[in-house]
């Protein structure tokens, strides 16, 4: 790839940032002489990677070309290779949204990931940058996911060879995108608590993911349970009472009558219609939770709980977890989550489009 001047490196992710704008703007933002920036744009536009879209009119009357991303930026790809779905994302380092696909059955994760990619062939998008994916596990940098099962899941997408890929925890990645985007959009520090087939927590203090020494911060399922002196804790046992498989046993178990609910999105309309039942088992889970985030506030006193996943994300849960965590905690705002199911698949293309961006950046000549 062609080497930036280093001014032409900073107009570019300025450019990047704002979308379009005029070479006055974008000496404004990056801090550079309107000479530096006509120079750093040519070279841009040179290279493909800046393109004239149009012109403004300023207050005095005069004319000012507007500029953004040109074809050969390109784009990046985020996929969340979730427990339940797959979902795959392709963006314009500017952040637009340029493909989006879900699979719901998971053995077609990667026929999901070729058709985007196809597809950004075919419509000559320009280079494929790098792609971030989201997993279900505990996430060192450098490091393939620690469960042998989610290795296996990334390496059977079959990603081209030529691509940079970059692994990221799929909490993590919700909770940035709730942090720019989201629920907590304008907080430094919050929980963001997913419960759905598994549980997590994301952590951002001070407007930072807080992945811990060995990128285990967060993990939530790890909580010693139960903690009782007849009963013996068992490794993520917490998950395994609080996540969908268990809430849905215990409905099945409990369930007054033939014909119980399949699975949580029943369970959840069942009780939104006002069966009886279903909003008693939608109560006691919703106490669980709250405890939960009990425990979560205990130990980091973040402000604000965002409450996500497929199970968590749901209204239903929420009076029912800000009384139980008032109950046994001090006073800390519980809201539901504002992306839902895309939140994950959101924040991992917030991560590629930066990562994209450093790409293109990175071998900028340094003056001295």
């Amino acid at each position: 790839m062609q080497h930036l001047s280093e001014s032409a490196g900073a107009v570019f992710a300025v450019l990047a940032a704002s979308g379009d704008a005029t070479r006055p703007r974008l000496a404004q933002l990056a801090g550079l002489s309107k000479p530096t920036v006509s120079s750093a744009v040519a070279e841009l536009e040179t290279a493909g990677l800046a393109a004239r879209t149009g012109t403004t009119h300023g207050a005095t009357g005069r004319a000012a070309a507007v500029y953004r991303l040109g074809p050969a930026a390109g784009t990046v790809l985020a996929v969340d290779l979730g427990s339940t779905h797959t979902a795959v994302r392709a963006c314009t380092l500017d952040g637009t949204v340029v493909a989006s696909h879900t699979a719901r059955d998971q053995g077609h994760a990667a026929d999901t990931v070729r058709a985007v990619l196809w597809g950004l062939a075919r419509e000559a998008a320009g280079p494929v940058r790098g792609v971030v994916v989201a997993v279900p596990d505990v996430v060192r940098p450098g490091i393939r996911p620690a469960t042998p099962a989610v290795a296996a899941a990334v390496d059977a997408l079959a990603l081209p060879s030529h691509l940079p890929v970059h692994i990221e925890n799929n909490v993590n990645c919700a909770a940035l995108a709730e942090l720019h985007e989201g629920a907590a959009k304008g907080r430094h520090t919050f929980g963001y608590l997913q419960v759905g087939y598994g549980i997590g927590l994301g952590i951002v203090v001070g407007g930072e993911v807080l992945r811990g020494v060995g990128g285990a911060a967060g993990e939530i399922a790890r909580l010693p349970y139960p903690w009782l002196p007849e009963r013996e804790a068992v490794l993520e046992g917490m998950e395994a009472y609080v996540g969908a498989g268990a809430l849905m046993r215990r409905v099945r178990e409990g369930w007054p009558d033939a014909g119980a609910p399949e699975g949580a999105a029943e369970l959840f309309a069942l009780a939104g219609g006002g069966h009886a039942a279903a909003r008693g088992f939608v109560a006691a889970h919703a106490r669980e939770v709250g405890r939960l985030a009990a425990a979560t506030v205990a130990v980091l006193d973040p402000g604000l709980i965002v409450l996500g996943g497929g199970i968590g994300a749901n209204p239903q849960l929420l009076p029912g977890v800000r009384a139980e965590l008032a109950r046994l905690s001090w006073p800390t705002e519980v809201v539901g989550s504002e992306i839902g199911e895309e939140a994950t698949v959101a924040g991992a293309a917030r991560l590629a489009v930066a990562r994209g961006i450093q790409t293109v950046t990175e071998g900028s000549d340094k003056k001295h």
